[in-house]
This record gives C-alpha cells, structure tokens and sequence, in this order.
C-alpha cells in the first residue's frame, strides 16, 4: 500500500532570513549588549550626567553670561553621541574583532553592510535613551532650550556619521588594546578641548583656529547655536561634521580589517 504525500510537505526549507529581519534581530542583540555593559554605561550615561550636574551647579569654569545649564547642556549632548557613537562603538567593534566574532558573523547570510547597519541602528537607539535622559535632567536644572527640534535632530546625525565612522575607522585598524586606550584618551583630550564644558574662547587666538574644526567643536557648538539662541541652520557647523563623516565612514569601508 502506498501512501501520497504531498510534494514539499515535510521538506525543510534552509536558508536566510528576510534581510529587514536580519538587521532588526542583529540591531536589537547589538542594542542589548551596549545596555548590559556597566563600563559603557559609565561612558555614556553617568559620566556626561555627572557632569551636566557638577558644572551647572558648582561654577567651577565661568561659560559666560547667563545660567551655567544653557552653555554646558548642549555641548553634554554632543558629548553623549561621541561617547557613544565614537568610544563606546570604537571599543566594544576592536574586541569582537580580536575574538573572532567580526569574522564568523562576515561569513553569515547577514552582509557586511547589514551588521554595520544594525550596529549604527542601536547606537541611536542607545542614543535615544541618553538624550532622553540628559534633557529630563538639564531641565530639572533649570534649562530653557529654543530652536527647531529637527535642526538639532539634523545636527546629532550629522555627528552620529561623523564619530561612528571614526570609531570603526580605529577599531578596524588598531589592535583591541590599542583602540582602548587611544578612543579614552581621544574621549578625555576631546572633553577638554571641544568645547564641550569650557568655552572655546578661553583657549589661545591660535588654538581656537584649529579646534573649531573638530567633530566635538562642531556639534557643541551647532547645538549651543541653536538650543541657546534659536537660531536656524548652522551651516558652517553642519559642513564641519558632514566633512568628516565622508571621510570617516569612507576611510573606514576602505582601510577597515575585519579579523
């Protein structure tokens, strides 16, 4: 006796995922893995918050007229993107790379542009919640922000590109080790020195000249334009960062190593 069966019924169907899917499943991991890192929450959300809080409450540097929490909460916003997007990203990429985990995920069905997609998705994600967070706590301080809510959603993607391109240059190219301590020491000089709690004016004629022209700078101060001035479109400031995020992310898809 036979028995009929259908063509395929109990055939199984190997293959990939739908590409969306893949890319969503991969930015949720990757979103997951950066919430659950206590060192990247240090990064990313208490260190800008702390100092949100110290410089706005105890005047240690003088940022000019006005309350303290109108210069410093911009400049802390674009210190949370590049803390995240740069540091944070530079970091956690150069350690999967050394252990491997960049290599077998290139030879899945997931292409290297979705595992860069989904990485660059839960960074904004993750960025969401910081500035989220830092808004809540600048306006409990006392801040009073203007402008146009999607020139400063212009400005912090603009700045998004820029650091995370930066960050995947050096984590491509750098050994782990390497890119830990050279994305801390970046992430401290930057501090200082981009105008993110002590105003660039307070530096040399000289100096100035040449840190305006940094990521940090430009995003500090686009923000502090129009957040503290309600002023349009910083078109000098968006240049900046558009500038180096051509360069960043370009450099990186040519120069990066994935193992």
């Amino acid at each position: 006796m036979t028995t009929a069966t259908g063509t395929g019924t109990f055939t199984p169907r190997p293959g990939a995922a739908p590409l969306p899917r893949m890319i969503r499943a991969q930015a949720a991991l990757e979103t997951r893995m950066l919430l659950r890192n206590g060192e990247q929450l240090l990064l990313t959300v208490v260190i800008p918050t702390l100092l949100l809080v110290l410089f706005s409450t105890v005047r240690i540097i003088d940022t000019g007229a006005g309350e303290p929490v109108d210069f410093l909460a911009p400049g802390v916003l674009g210190l949370a993107v590049m803390s995240t997007a740069f540091t944070g990203q530079a970091i956690a990429t150069g350690f999967e790379r050394r252990y491997g985990v960049l290599k077998r995920l290139a030879v899945s069905p997931l292409p290297r542009w979705g595992l860069m997609t989904a990485k660059t998705c839960a960074v904004l994600v993750t960025e969401v919640l910081q500035i989220a967070l830092l808004t809540v706590v600048a306006l409990a301080l006392g801040w009073s922000p203007h402008g146009n809510p999607l020139t400063v959603a212009l400005l912090l993607v603009l700045g998004t590109a820029a650091f995370s391109g930066l960050g995947l240059l050096m984590a491509g190219t750098l050994k782990a080790e390497a890119t830990l301590a050279a994305a801390n020491l970046v992430f401290l000089l930057l501090l200082v020195g981009g105008g993110v709690i002590v105003p660039l004016a307070k530096f040399p004629a000289a100096a100035q000249q040449v840190l305006q022209f940094l990521p940090i700078s430009a995003l500090s101060d686009g923000l502090r334009t129009v957040l503290a001035h309600g002023a349009g479109l910083p078109w000098a400031d968006l240049g900046i960062l558009a500038v180096w995020a051509v360069l960043g992310l370009g450099a990186a898809a040519k120069f990066f190593r994935w193992e």
